[in-house]
């Protein structure tokens, strides 16, 4: 099932965007499925590197493991934002070891909130270092700003606009989201999103810059309000799979 799913998405997307170089049929004998990584310990997290050229104002944030509701496994984690300076952010991130190798990714999850009118916007991240590149595959749900997925521009150090939308989600419901990303020595590639089912082609790519590192993660960032009203965001069955 995995290599056939692979093979699919490679071909549709190499005719979608005439991607040639698109390596789907090697992708089964290499690859790596990192499954339930909200419930992995160890989880690292920050608040001001979480701001604009990591100097951002201090929130206030707590992130607890092993939430048996709202849960669709049983194991969900909660993630908690609050605060008194305007726009304050929070990040986590979660450390899954590194693979130059790998050049293909699928950041896979389930998300919640109570109050979702509160979020300024939601950030879902993979990363890889690869030795010599950083590949940061950023993105955001801008719920507040401009109701749409942005997408990170790693050289140019800012959120570019995809045109495609990402409003408010309905609270008291889980959401499925898939987001689908590959890179090549020095290039990111951001082919797909799907929330709920919609399948959108993003269809946009940017430099990556130097760096020295090894290192593949999964990220989640909570954005603050004008008020930093607090909220909480739950994920479920957090799953990265890489080739």
């Amino acid at each position: 099932m995995f290599k056939t799913a692979i093979k699919r998405w490679g071909i549709l997307v190499a005719a979608m965007l005439g991607m040639s170089a698109w390596a789907a049929p090697s992708a089964s004998t290499n690859g790596t499925t990192y499954s339930e990584i909200q419930t992995m310990p160890n989880w690292e997290s920050c608040t001001v590197c979480a701001g604009l050229n990591a100097l951002g104002p201090v929130a206030q944030y707590s992130m607890g493991e092993h939430v048996a509701s709202p849960a669709l496994s049983g194991q969900a984690a909660q993630f908690n934002i609050s605060g008194s300076t305007p726009y304050s952010d929070a990040i986590w991130w979660k450390q899954l070891g590194g693979d130059n190798a790998k050049t293909h990714f699928q950041y896979d999850l389930d998300f919640y909130l109570t109050q979702p009118q509160l979020a300024e916007s939601l950030e879902f991240d993979a990363n890889q270092s690869n030795g010599s590149m950083k590949f940061i595959f950023g993105t955001q749900c801008n719920i507040k700003g401009d109701g749409q997925w942005d997408v990170w521009d790693t050289a140019g150090n800012t959120w570019r606009p995809t045109g495609i939308s990402c409003g408010m989600p309905a609270a008291y419901q889980w959401h499925h989201l898939t987001w689908q990303f590959y890179r090549d020595n020095a290039t990111i590639y951001f082919v797909a999103v799907t929330l709920d089912g919609a399948t959108h082609y993003v269809n946009r790519s940017y430099a990556a810059k130097p760096v020295t590192a090894s290192e593949i993660n999964v990220a989640f960032q909570m954005d603050g309000d004008y008020a930093m009203h607090p909220y909480s965001t739950w994920l479920d069955n957090v799953t990265l799979t890489a080739w």
